[in-house]
């Protein structure tokens, strides 16, 4: 068996094999995985942070070894604490832009970290691992656009919004709305909401389909067009720019 890790700032993952395929998720630097299988010009991997299977370019990821992979397994790494950051290739001189949430494997030190064995620095700020620090990460990625698959500051879904803001405090989530909404205690009113709590939603068939942040009572944060604040009550989120209701509520859940 085969691991590698992501070398670059931000890769596309997809349904399928082919340039054209759905992208399903982000790969952010420094996230390690399994290959499963291998083509020409595609690579099938497995994430270990949160078991996302998907296709990634042959050409965007370095290959790790067994040993590599159980060491950055059973590590708390740094995040990459900034919106936008770079990270510096000590022998080449290149910088790599990185997002929020990116993994710094560093084996000592705040951000010098080796990749196989090339030596990289990183000197922006690190995530607080502070859960009181979640209203002041969501907000900063207000008016972020929204991006079917994203992960990170360029571009968001709103499962990857509330799976990066959580990381950012310390808190792992899987990937998806409806894995997301499996984990944690039902909160059974919306007017027993806290902030941190995550608010579900469902589509006409009653799938899971959206998820959102509660900031404050009767306020939201979620990933609608682009990372926005609405307001919540009893029967969804209220748009006030189109005087309408556009998620339907299902379910409110407290993870902390």
């Amino acid at each position: 068996m085969e691991y590698g890790i992501c070398n670059l700032g931000i890769i596309p993952a997809r349904a399928e094999d082919n340039d054209k395929a759905e992208i399903v998720t982000h790969v952010l630097f420094g996230e390690h995985f399994t290959v499963l299988e291998q083509k020409e010009k595609w690579l099938k991997i497995k994430l270990q942070h949160d078991s996302y299977e998907a296709w990634i370019c042959q050409k965007q990821w370095m290959e790790i070894t067994h040993v590599d992979y159980d060491f950055y397994s059973i590590n708390d790494f740094p995040i990459v604490g900034n919106k936008w950051a770079t990270v510096t290739n000590n022998e080449t001189g290149e910088e790599i832009p990185v997002s929020y949430g990116a993994i710094l494997p560093s084996h000592g030190g705040k951000g010098n970290f080796k990749l196989r064995n090339q030596s990289f620095t990183y000197t922006g700020d690190l995530a607080s691992f502070d859960k009181a620090d979640l209203t002041k990460y969501a907000k900063s990625l207000l008016n972020t656009p929204y991006l079917w698959g994203g992960r990170g500051s360029f571009g968001i879904d709103c499962s990857g919004f509330s799976q990066l803001i959580f990381r950012l405090i310390g808190v792992k989530l899987p990937r998806d709305a409806y894995q997301q909404a499996e984990i944690g205690e039902t909160v059974q009113f919306v007017d027993l909401v806290q902030t941190g709590d995550l608010v579900f939603f469902d589509n006409a068939e009653g799938g899971i389909n959206h998820v959102g942040i509660v900031l404050e009572k009767g306020k939201i944060i979620h990933a609608s067009g682009r990372i926005r604040i609405d307001k919540l009550d009893h029967q969804g989120i209220f748009a006030e720019d189109s005087n309408s209701y556009t998620h339907n509520l299902r379910i409110i859940k407290r993870i902390f």
